[in-house]
């Protein structure tokens, strides 16, 4: 019997190393795969905070395209009604009110609720008519006109008002400028 308890002791440490053996490989094998899922956990958590900061991003791009639709979103009706406005400051400029006082009457009264309309809304005339300095962010020089009676680079005439839109340029000034020889 020694002989066969032998055996079975050595069956016994033989089996115990393969238990040894197959453990060490399952915890290492746990251990790869515990890796494994803290990297996808990292990846995740990464990208979570990327499609946070675009979510916001988005946000913030949303509400300054909302706001510039409701600043300017007039911009292309009041360039239609700019016309408008010119014909009749040209209309009163050549009225003789000796003959129809009450049709020039009329007419500045339409230009000037016309006028009123454009302002509730943020339009306004570019500021700098004969005598200013020409700026080119407002003004658009038309022609140069030789004169020693003003100063160089300011305005002679204007031709045709420019506008802004809440301090946005719809439409420059059309004007001649002073040339000094």
């Amino acid at each position: 019997m020694d002989k066969d308890n032998v055996e079975l002791d050595d069956t016994q440490e033989v089996l115990n190393e393969q238990e040894e053996a197959g453990t060490e490989e399952r915890i290492a094998q746990l251990e790869l795969q515990l890796a494994a899922k803290e990297q996808e956990s990292k990846d995740n958590w990464d990208k979570l905070l990327r499609e946070r900061a675009d979510l916001e991003n988005y946000k913030k791009r949303v509400s300054r395209e909302k706001e510039e639709l409701l600043n300017y979103g007039i911009k292309s009706l009041v360039e239609e009604v700019l016309p408008v406005v010119d014909n009749l400051e040209r209309a009163l400029e050549h009225a003789n009110e000796d003959g129809l006082p009450a049709l020039v009457e009329g007419v500045k009264m339409t230009h000037t609720l016309l006028l009123t309309a454009l302002k509730k809304y943020g339009v306004c005339a570019v500021e700098g008519g004969c005598g200013a300095l020409f700026d080119p962010a407002f003004h658009q020089a038309m022609a140069q006109v030789e004169t020693t009676e003003q100063e160089n680079n300011t305005i002679v005439q204007e031709f045709q008002k420019g506008y802004l839109l809440r301090e946005r340029l719809l439409r420059p000034s059309m004007v001649s400028v002073a040339k000094n020889q």
